[in-house]
């Protein structure tokens, strides 16, 4: 019976990846292309730059021009090259420069980690999209902000002395939530909600929220769903066949990362203590389940 469920995900995975990688893909398109449209900077070449080591700081045209030096450098390895010049289209308001900044520093990528410059670049972009729409090849670096500085206010970050704010922050998941539709929004809102930190604790809007999230593909919220239906917490013990389709979807989908260990085991327990009958169920479940999201 496992070895069914395995095989029936196995043979629509392209399918899967298809739905789950389409926001996330929009992004990286957008930072690989979007800028250039624009002309041509009038300056040396990234490489030419970088053979010399007194060379002074380039002057740009302007912030577009800039943002697409520094797409340019980053792509060909030169990150001091690109830091220079996404930090100057990002004062220059370029928003997708402040985007990349913000996740190079979150990451550690080409710079020293630093959640401090990760947070104010990701406020940057959320002070300026509470009130304005983003553009279409904006909307998922925007979303991608609202989360990233909600995540942050959550915990707060003690490095830099900056406290939590659970209330500030559910309210930025509910924003990118509502008007983004972000799977990973909706996915905190609902934790929010389930734990009751930074809004009254409501059960009934948790597991709302997570099946929205999960109908997108959203990996955590498809187990933290399926946990709470297998267990009853959600929905009776009538939905356990269910919990273990959405368990089995997310087990699929782990990384097999550290931080996703719990998927594996919260999927290894509902499958160890469900009966054959229940397993059947989560099989017709599961091709009923892919079969419309095909």
């Amino acid at each position: 019976m496992v070895r069914f469920l395995s095989a029936e995900l196995h043979a629509r995975r392209n399918v899967r990846r298809r739905i789950m990688l389409s926001g996330a893909c929009g992004l990286c398109a957008a930072f690989a292309l979007g800028a250039f449209s624009a002309p041509a900077p009038a300056l040396d070449s990234a490489e030419q730059r970088m053979t010399s080591p007194t060379a002074q700081l380039p002057m740009f045209k302007d912030p577009q021009t800039a943002l697409r030096a520094g797409i340019e450098s980053y792509h060909s390895g030169a990150r001091s090259a690109s830091v220079e010049a996404l930090r100057y289209a990002a004062d220059g308001g370029e928003s997708l420069a402040q985007w990349k900044l913000a996740k190079m520093y979150a990451d550690g990528d080409g710079v020293t980690r630093d959640d401090r410059k990760a947070f104010d670049y990701f406020s940057r972009i959320v002070e300026h999209f509470t009130d304005d729409d983003p553009d279409p090849s904006l909307r998922s670096a925007a979303s991608s902000a609202f989360v990233a500085v909600g995540l942050y206010l959550r915990e707060g970050i003690a490095s830099a002395k900056v406290p939590a704010d659970p209330e500030r922050a559910f309210d930025l998941f509910r924003y990118a939530a509502t008007f983004f539709r972000s799977a990973d929004a909706q996915y905190n809102v609902a934790r929010m909600y389930l734990e009751g930190y930074g809004v009254k604790k409501d059960l009934r809007q948790g597991v709302s929220w997570l099946d929205l999230a999960a109908r997108k593909g959203h990996v955590q919220a498809e187990a933290l769903l399926g946990q709470l239906m297998f267990t009853g917490v959600a929905g009776g013990v009538g939905q356990r066949p269910r919990g273990l389709m959405y368990l089995t979807l997310a087990r699929e989908a782990a990384s097999g990362s550290s931080s996703d260990q719990w998927i594996i085991d919260s999927h290894d327990k509902a499958l160890a203590s469900a009966s054959e009958a229940e397993r059947k169920a989560a099989v017709a479940m599961l091709e009923s389940y892919l079969k419309r999201r095909e």
